[in-house]
């Protein structure tokens, strides 16, 4: 069994550090053999991906705001942020699909 530490990423507090190692892992976005389904303390169903580094497995929250996020990762856009910058990810705007095809 490995020591390292284990966190639990929600798309608020991803760091550059982090963002960078899931896009180095999954260039052409992750798909259902990555994702790794668990219950939390309060018994929610959480899906999430995985990435390593030395010391820590992190277990990143899927959204919405994750996949955009990393669908349009520039490594510049970080460039003045630290690696463990949470504040650097901004928040990204996701339409709500729902009510486009409400018209219909």
């Amino acid at each position: 069994m490995d020591n390292l530490k284990r966190v639990i990423v929600d798309f608020k507090k991803l760091t550059p550090e982090v963002l960078k190692l899931l896009v180095d892992k999954y260039p052409d976005g992750y798909d259902d053999q990555n994702i790794i389904s668990f219950k939390n303390a309060q018994g929610e169903r959480i899906e999430a991906v995985e990435v390593t580094t030395d010391d820590t497995k992190y277990l990143v929250k899927i959204s919405a705001k994750l996949e955009k996020t990393m669908a349009n990762y520039d490594e510049d856009d970080y460039e003045d942020f630290d690696d463990n910058d949470p504040d650097a990810i901004p928040d990204v705007e996701i339409a709500d699909e729902e009510e486009d095809n409400d018209d219909d």
